[in-house]
């Protein structure tokens, strides 16, 4: 067998990677009959860090409660690394599908930071040794290691916001899933949290209206409006284009130009 065919031979036998994310197709009405979602396609490769963008209502939290079953689309499919989003698949896909609230109020409720961030690989089957390792290194990652015995409550917003992404990242999530992650913070904790989320070698997919943040963070963006898909490209080419950003509602701020 000569070279080239080697060199076929073993491509032909590489196994395809999964994406860390699929969404096929996907449609959502809420009960009083309002579309919220029209026929979503959305792909991210493992690895990615995608933006998702597009103003008030246009239906992109409705869009990431379906990808860990908070919501179920009436038509479509979402597959996170090659597992199926159904009732069968629930609990792993909830440990897949680590989901950061805009909140972290909403996700907090332990005595401590160490037991708020034990919760969730506890409850996945983690115990002893393993538990210990997966707490103390989400909280290292986050530079929070110091805090794990106090209280979340007498912890400032940017710290109760590593804490609550701590909590997620102990569970080894195959996606993590931001929304609106510089909400509320002042301009030093926005700061340290981007240099926490650009130090993980995790899938993102980050729900901002925060434009900026998008093109530190996120080399590609995708735009929802109306429930649909109107744009999938680079974050600086999307807000670079003045027309396109007035046309569906998004703003950069005053004085802010991407070249």
């Amino acid at each position: 067998m000569d070279g080239v065919s080697e060199q076929q031979a073993g491509s032909a036998t590489t196994p395809e990677v999964a994406p860390a994310l699929e969404v096929s197709g996907l449609t959502y009405a809420y009960p009083d009959g309002h579309a919220a979602l029209r026929g979503v396609d959305l792909r991210v490769a493992p690895g990615e860090r995608v933006a998702v963008l597009g103003p008030n209502g246009a239906g992109k939290t409705t869009m990431t409660l379906h990808l860990n079953g908070v919501l179920r689309g009436s038509t479509g499919r979402i597959s996170v690394a090659g597992l199926e989003v159904a009732e069968r698949n629930l609990k792993e896909i909830r440990r897949r599908v680590g989901l950061v609230f805009q909140d972290p109020d909403d996700q907090l409720f332990m005595p401590t930071v160490r037991e708020d961030v034990a919760f969730g690989p506890a409850n996945f089957g983690a115990r002893g040794a393993e538990l210990e390792q997966r707490v103390h290194g989400a909280l290292d990652a986050v530079g929070m290691a110091e805090q794990a015995h106090r209280s979340p409550m007498h912890l400032s917003g940017g710290q109760r916001k590593r804490v609550a992404l701590a909590a997620v990242l102990a569970c080894r999530p195959e996606l993590l899933v931001l929304d609106e992650p510089s909400a509320n913070l002042e301009p030093v904790a926005r700061r340290e949290l981007a240099e926490v989320l650009l130090s993980l070698d995790s899938t993102m997919l980050m729900v901002t209206h925060d434009l900026p943040y998008a093109l530190q963070l996120c080399p590609r963006s995708v735009v929802i409006d109306d429930g649909r898909v109107v744009a999938d490209a680079p974050t600086a080419d999307l807000l670079a284009d003045e027309e396109f950003l007035a046309a569906h509602r998004l703003e950069l701020p005053y004085g802010f130009r991407v070249g």
